[in-house]
């Protein structure tokens, strides 16, 4: 089955797009994500009905930004007990059993930030006509010894845009969907903020006398890890209703950050607590952390994937259960005159651990799932 959103190409074939996990160019959505993207497509779909026709060209862009963006938080949550599910995928509060939790605001600002962070690529890279590197300071002293040159990647284009696409899937006029909004915010303010400036040294035999600075885009897992952090210290609002006033902020009738403090703009924030993820919950979408697989003795991993057993097993009252499967590979290869490599078939076993319940329970995983 062809993917919804491998339509949006058509819009230009021709156009190569750069996608941030690849680091290289695609056109078409594969198909094992046209579930995660099948009602953003339909939100991006929608949108054009009704939308500027001028904006037809980056809707390939926004749909493979939101997608690295969720790839990301796959990454990021691997070893949480919220391991950003399909389901959870959902950018409008259209439906009314849409939460309001961190892990949402994380959603929102993750996919907010691909979406801006692809565009901005793109436009850079001269994919898109109307939009090249931001020269506007070029030419300018920056700081001592340096002045502002070369190919700025040009983010104020790619938030333009990705503030169009993505905050104007948020139909909502309530509490929730000014998190929303405000989170989409909080992503794009990161993307700003992890730029890195970039130098070339000029002078005589290379004595970097004077330099040409211009302002990259961060390699996106950086970005991910800084919206992590803010993840992990996100701000909980209690929202007085009489502050809100109805409207979209994507129609410019008011601005997410009215109803929060100044200094809140770049935090993510949340109106509720997060429901418990251990234990499996089918009317919040919840799968619980029976079956998950855990890293145990592992050398040279995060401290999530060490701690991995304890926090997704132990403390939620599960037990790490071993499976040993035996593998074949080559082994004590050697080089024979000429010109052959030799190599003998090796057997090794090979351990992975799981979330399992206690052998008394009335369903364990290994015979109630797959």
């Amino acid at each position: 089955m062809l993917c919804n959103l491998q339509c949006l190409c058509l819009v230009s074939p021709s156009l190569p797009l750069f996608t941030p996990h690849q680091g290289s160019f695609h056109c078409l959505i594969p198909t094992h994500h046209c579930l995660t993207f099948s009602l953003f497509g339909r939100s991006v779909n929608n949108f054009l009905i009704t939308g500027p026709k001028a904006y037809l060209t980056y809707t390939t862009s926004v749909a493979l930004g939101a997608q690295s963006g969720i790839e990301e938080c796959k990454f990021q949550f691997a070893w949480e007990r919220w391991n950003c599910p399909e389901n959870a995928l959902q950018l409008s509060t259209h439906n009314r059993l849409r939460s309001a939790t961190r892990e949402t605001s994380f959603i929102h600002a993750i996919s907010s930030a691909g979406v801006m962070y692809t565009i901005t690529k793109n436009c850079s890279m001269g994919d898109f006509e109307n939009c090249g590197c931001d020269e506007s300071k070029n030419g300018k002293t920056g700081g001592h010894g340096w002045i502002w040159g070369g190919c700025s990647d040009n983010v104020e284009f790619g938030e333009r845009i990705s503030k169009l696409f993505v905050d104007s899937l948020e139909k909502g006029k309530d509490a929730r969907a000014l998190m929303n909004l405000h989170n989409n915010r909080a992503g794009r303010l990161a993307v700003r903020a992890t730029m890195k400036r970039t130098c070339k040294c000029h002078g005589i035999s290379g004595s970097c006398s004077i330099q040409t600075c211009w302002l990259q885009l961060a390699n996106f897992r950086e970005l991910g890890n800084y919206l992590k952090a803010k993840y992990e210290r996100a701000l909980k609002i209690e929202m007085d209703k009489r502050q809100l006033r109805a409207g979209n902020s994507a129609e410019g009738h008011w601005i997410p950050t009215e109803a929060f403090l100044p200094s809140a703009e770049a935090e993510l924030i949340f109106l509720e607590e997060s429901p418990d993820y251990c234990t499996r919950n089918s009317s919040l979408g919840i799968y619980g952390t029976e079956g998950r697989e855990c890293l145990q003795n592992s050398r040279n991993t995060s401290r999530w994937e060490q701690r991995s057993c304890g926090h997704l097993c132990t403390e939620c009252g599960l037990q790490v259960g071993e499976r040993r499967t035996e593998a074949i590979s080559s082994c004590n290869c050697k080089f024979q005159w000429c010109c052959t490599v030799r190599c003998d078939q090796c057997r090794h076993v090979l351990s992975k651990y799981y979330c399992t319940r206690s052998p008394g329970s009335a369903w364990s995983w290994g015979k109630g799932s797959a």
